[in-house]
């Protein structure tokens, strides 16, 4: 798996470098066409030296003209390639055993790249984990591996996509295994994961240093951030404070989104058509407000820099909001994380900004807070904080902000409670269908039956000399349909409902229960496990189960039904998992 996981990563390094710079083409082209030339942010490198200056259209038909190709290219060859990706992957991991069209990568890298290139507001993490786990699930069905192994491998490629194309190895293995829960991880993918994310890392670097000309190789951030610190405890007060309205707007952007998103569903037309109006329509806030458009890193950066004013950044948000909700809502190409980290860091910048005109002795360095609120808001929405808190620090190289991304970040993570923008997540591993199988087995054998049994003592129990007849009545009365037989405080035997209705009715008050009981009896041990008991009952065709001493197998200690392992297990579940 380690070597697999190793390949994985190289390609996927590779296909996130195809991806970068296909997306830098169609950028330049698409924007070339009104000479609009968004900023890029402090790390990001050029590789295609050529720029496009055509200048004959006007900026809001940009994204429509992105739309309906994107549109065009998605529905007519592979339609699980539309929206942000990641929903795609995480539903083939859990429902699909993992399998991703062979396909699939080409046509989302393609349809993203038109999609964000020509200002669709929209992000390159989903395409390129689709872009990954399609490589990762694609070369599990070609060496014809396991179902569980091809998911490990689509954890891989998820990781190598994510650890490479945002500078973020650790963040993005993290991310991996974390993004398939709201509350759990895939741990058996970690060591996989950041094998291959590091992997990734180092080929997409190495091709991005050689034909960008950079000298410096390594972990070059994303964002150029001056040194920053935190100054007072006060500051956690403000800390706190971002990650309330980042949780707060996180719940409005998931609503928006899906609200959005539904109605284009809804809507009786073509969906080919769907993405030209949603792009119409980016176009149209982006022609007043440019920074929604594209990825919008380079705002983000500008943000840093203290170059956008409180209004211009206010806008952002809710520009941001409803733009990506029209560019991915109606069937566009592209992901979801590039927006929230901009939404993010426009409401980090805005309470810095607007705090450090306050209160300058308390909040100095304003341009902290846009990072807190990158964190914050993604780690809110996607319901994976920890890599939202590992990923920004890589993506800045800020780690002096880790305490103040932890806490905005859990304060948010709490507040939009089950909420997420990836409805196919489920709570844990326990609600997965990849893993509900070995989970009931794993809970099974971790309880024994002395847990889950019903004590001798308050098992209602009959005498061989008792009639059928007095049986049918306990029968009526207590609702219970076996019962153990004891002679003398031994067990001798069980009968059961089955064995009473054997016996005709004129014969039921002379007939006993020592001439119809079953006496070669199947028992188990306080000590054995639930597995072992339910085995046990499927395999002899029994609806329960006395339970003995080892020592004494005449000396009864219990009762145990299949109900009464149903509700351990049940009891179980909501322990570990509830």
């Amino acid at each position: 798996m380690i070597l697999l996981s190793i390949l994985v990563g190289i390609i996927s390094g590779i296909g996130a470098f195809t991806f970068y710079a296909l997306l830098e083409l169609c950028t330049k082209f698409f924007f070339g066409l009104d000479y609009f030339k968004p900023p890029s942010a402090g790390g990001e490198m050029e590789v295609i030296p050529i720029d496009f200056n055509f200048g004959f259209l006007p900026l809001y038909l940009i994204p429509a003209i992105g739309g309906i190709l994107s549109g065009l290219i998605v529905y007519s060859f592979a339609p699980e390639a539309e929206g942000h990706g990641t929903d795609a992957v995480i539903r083939a991991f859990h429902k699909m055993r993992g399998m991703i069209r062979a396909r699939v990568p080409i046509v989302k890298m393609i349809a993203s790249s038109i999609t964000i290139g020509s200002g669709g507001s929209a992000g390159r993490e989903g395409p390129i984990i689709q872009i990954g786990a399609g490589f990762g699930s694609a070369l599990a069905s070609l060496l014809k591996l396991s179902d569980r192994d091809r998911r490990i491998l689509v954890v891989c490629g998820m990781a190598g996509g994510i650890g490479s194309i945002f500078r973020s190895p650790l963040g993005g293995a993290i991310f991996g295994i974390e993004v398939l829960y709201k509350r759990d991880y895939e741990v058996e993918a970690m060591v996989p994961a950041f094998v291959s994310s590091i992997t990734a890392f180092i080929i997409f670097e190495s091709i991005l240093s050689c034909l960008s000309g950079c000298m410096r190789f390594g972990l070059i951030p994303i964002f150029n951030v001056p040194e920053v610190h935190i100054h007072s405890p006060f500051e956690f007060l403000i800390y706190a404070l971002v990650g309330v309205v980042s949780g707060l707007i996180g719940l409005l952007y998931i609503k928006s989104f899906y609200t959005i998103h539904n109605l284009f569903r809804r809507l009786n037309i073509s969906r080919h058509v769907k993405p030209f109006i949603g792009g119409l329509i980016t176009g149209l806030i982006g022609f007043y407000l440019p920074q929604v458009l594209g990825m919008g890193y380079g705002f983000v950066q500008e943000a840093i820099y203290g170059k956008l004013p409180l209004h211009i950044i206010l806008f952002t948000i809710f520009g941001k909001i409803l733009a990506t909700s029209f560019t991915i809502g109606s069937g566009g190409s592209g992901g979801v994380f590039a927006p929230s980290i901009v939404i993010g860091g426009m409401i980090g910048a805005f309470l810095g900004y607007f705090f450090n005109d306050i209160i300058p002795n308390v909040v100095p360095q304003p341009e902290a807070y846009v990072l807190v609120g990158m964190s914050a808001f993604v780690a809110g929405v996607t319901k994976a904080p920890i890599a939202a808190i590992a990923m920004v620090v890589e993506m800045s190289g800020c780690y002096n902000l880790l305490p103040a991304l932890t806490i905005a970040s859990a304060i948010a993570y709490y507040i939009t409670g089950d909420k997420t923008i990836y409805i196919e997540q489920v709570p844990t591993r326990a609600d997965s269908p990849a893993h509900r199988a070995e989970m009931q087995v794993d809970i099974l054998r971790n309880v024994r039956v002395r847990d889950a049994m019903i004590p001798a003592e308050k098992v209602v129990t009959v005498s061989p000399s008792n009639t059928v007849f007095e049986v049918l009545n306990l029968i009526e009365k207590t609702g219970h349909i076996g019962y153990p037989v004891l002679n003398n405080g031994e067990l001798v035997g069980i009968i059961t409902f089955k064995d009473v209705e054997k016996v005709p009715i004129e014969k039921r008050k002379t007939t006993t229960v020592s001439d119809v009981m079953t006496r070669n009896l199947v028992v188990t041990y306080p000590d054995e496990t639930l597995e072992d008991a339910l085995i046990k009952l499927v395999t002899r065709g029994v609806g329960r189960l006395p339970v003995v001493e080892r020592e004494d197998k005449k000396k009864l200690v219990g009762l145990i039904t299949r109900s009464d392992i149903m509700k351990a297990h049940a009891r179980e579940i909501s322990r570990l998992y509830g």
